[in-house]
């Protein structure tokens, strides 16, 4: 290892100064300052940080970062070992318990602080994950299968395929059910994908994740796993869903139907939100309430039905004042085989995409309405705009959220060339993407 790897994450001044001193990452060392002594652990900083300071990790606990000058004393105090982190002893496996696969595909349940960067990057294994919980011992036998190590937004349809290709071969194995560690920015894309792509599920599919990594006093990371895995083991549902935090305490785990659950908050540990429909179920103090009587129930006499395969020929769109409306012809010119549009209110985009539309129509690119507001449902028939549209051949997709429309044309073209075909799946309710009617109390005001 060379010296400047020694130093990981120094540089320059800092560099040369620690250099002098013989000191390496994890020794003790003693840093005098106009009159001021600190002592600690020299740690690594990241390789964004100036090459001013050095980072100690002092008895308290705490870190600091001391600003060195041409009259910085630094002196090695003691010899110590890098930092790193030890993974406790799998539990023992109790072979009464139902058996549950955890797939990690990367993402911040699956994270580590990097010093190099300074952020957080996927690091754990699904094996990891399972030592660092032992909890999940009482709960099921856990097999685990790293799959991917990806934040979720390097995430692509290709990626689904490989998914539902690992949750299918898993379940080929009498399995009871599966949870998928995934990032959570693009998790609800990833659900509805699985919803579509494994139908008649006999087990319950679980995707999990936490918006703070497992290396911070208040992260979400292990409640949120024993919560899915809890499910995985024992849910009487066999459908795709998202488990998170209820509330942004640790009182309860919700479970979200994957084809109608959006990420409503950047950085809250209950940032998922089922929209127009009710959450599946809820686990709290270790009991699993259902809240519908609409799901799937688990059979494992169901045979799987694996369609795994999606065409990323399609565009989502959101509309606002001044768009550019060539962009419609751009699609169309380069093969899209549909799009979908996140109008505005009941569905509407401006007259200026009117004539847009219907050539890009007319080369059988299928275009669709979804809305930009979050909770209710498209209606193209109240106002004119409406019903020109529709007059082009624009679909109107009731109640489906935009994230959800994308992936199932993504879906649909993935299963058929055929654009009549496209079209009535398109209208049609294949797992629970559109519902009948919006009833009043699920308008996101509970």
């Amino acid at each position: 290892m060379s010296k400047k790897e020694e130093f990981f994450g120094y540089k320059s001044k800092a560099f040369e100064a620690l250099r002098k001193a013989e000191a390496e990452i994890g020794d003790m060392i003693r840093i005098t300052r106009n009159g001021e002594v600190y002592e600690g652990i020299l740690i690594p900083r990241s390789e964004y940080s100036d090459e001013k300071h050095i980072a100690l990790k002092l008895k308290s606990g705490y870190n600091v970062g001391v600003h060195i000058t041409s009259s910085t004393k630094i002196e090695k105090t003691g010899k110590g070992a890098k930092p790193t982190f030890t993974l406790p002893p799998l539990p023992e496996q109790n072979p009464e318990l139902p058996k549950v696969t955890i797939i990690s595909t990367g993402g911040t349940i699956a994270s580590r602080v990097d010093y190099r960067t300074g952020a957080v990057r996927p690091a754990l294994t699904a094996s990891d994950l399972y030592s660092v919980v032992p909890e999940l011992a009482n709960i099921a036998r856990v097999d685990t299968q790293i799959l991917f190590s990806l934040f979720s937004e390097n995430i692509t349809p290709k990626h689904w395929t490989e998914i539902a290709k690992a949750v299918a071969k898993q379940i080929s194995q009498s399995i009871d059910g599966v949870v998928i560690a995934h990032g959570t920015d693009t998790m609800g894309y990833t659900a509805a994908a699985l919803s579509f792509a494994l139908q008649n599920l006999p087990i319950p599919v679980i995707l999990v994740g936490s918006q703070r990594s497992a290396d911070r006093p208040s992260s979400d990371a292990a409640t949120n796993l024993v919560g899915a895995v809890t499910a995985a083991a024992k849910a009487p549902f066999a459908e795709v869903t998202v488990a998170m935090h209820e509330t942004p305490s640790d009182a309860s785990i919700i479970f979200h139907k994957g084809t109608k659950v959006r990420k409503c908050h950047t950085s809250r540990r209950d940032a998922f939100k089922s929209v127009n429909a009710s959450p599946i179920a809820r686990i709290q103090d270790r009991k699993m309430i259902m809240l519908t009587d609409d799901y799937t129930k688990r059979n494992p006499a169901n045979k799987l039905i694996l369609k795994p395969e999606f065409n990323d020929k399609v565009a989502l769109i959101k509309f606002y004042p001044s768009i550019n409306p060539t962009m419609i012809d751009w699609y169309a010119q380069k093969g899209y085989k549909g799009l979908i549009f996140e109008g505005t209110g009941l569905g509407h985009v401006g007259n200026c995409f009117h004539e847009p539309i219907r050539n890009a129509i007319k080369q059988n690119v299928l275009i669709a309405m979804t809305s930009q507001c979050i909770w209710g449902r498209v209606n193209m028939n109240v106002y004119d705009s409406g019903r020109d549209l529709q007059a082009l051949g624009v679909i109107p997709l009731e109640d489906m959220l935009p994230e959800t429309a994308v992936v199932k044309l993504m879906w649909i073209f993935g299963q058929t060339e055929n654009l009549e075909k496209a079209k009535t799946l398109m209208k049609e309710n294949i797992v629970g993407e559109l519902s009948p009617r919006t009833l009043p109390e699920k308008t996101g005001t509970e």
